[in-house]
């Protein structure tokens, strides 16, 4: 079974028990953020599907909403708080030893663009597993780092819920 194959079935899931919505969408963030993880079961499509049951169920969209969000942001500051306590080695652990290059990208971004690399890996694909972990690398201050990771989550996960939430909402009215 291929990752789309799985994300319609966590849908299919919380369409069928939406009393686990909650909980589910913050363990799809939380995994979809955290550095080894996220390269394992990427959880961006079961999470824009979440989003249209929104559209077209009694679920709320701020709960949801607030669930990814903070799911996203725990993941990256356990990302960050790895990156400051082992430092480099984390490179020698699987599956970032499979894609050494992913970590060296990530470690490129943050000190070319600190702040601006948290708030923007978070939208960047591959970048979103290693970002949070090279700024801990790199002891990037916590304020900083909580400030950046705080307000792309928020963002990012309005951004994948919210199309379908809306969208639904309107070719229902239609």
């Amino acid at each position: 079974m291929d990752i789309e194959h799985y994300g319609q079935l966590t849908v299919a899931f919380v369409r069928g028990h939406e009393g686990w919505a909650l909980p589910i969408v913050f363990a799809l963030a939380f995994g979809e953020s955290l550095a080894f993880i996220s390269l394992l079961i990427p959880a961006t499509v079961a999470l824009i599907g979440i989003g249209a049951l929104i559209g077209v169920s009694g679920i709320g969209f701020v709960p949801i909403w607030i669930s990814a969000s903070l799911g996203a942001a725990l993941g990256d500051w356990l990302s960050y708080w790895i990156g400051i306590t082992f430092k480099d080695p984390v490179a020698k652990v699987w599956p970032l030893s499979r894609h050494p290059d992913l970590l060296k990208r990530g470690h490129r971004f943050v000190e070319r663009y600190g702040f601006y690399a948290v708030f923007l890996g978070r939208f960047l694909g591959p970048l979103r597993a290693t970002v949070p972990l090279a700024a801990g690398i790199l002891e990037m201050p916590s304020l900083q780092f909580q400030l950046a990771n705080f307000t792309s989550a928020f963002l990012w996960a309005a951004a994948l819920l919210a199309p379908g939430t809306f969208g639904m909402k309107f070719l229902n009215l239609g």
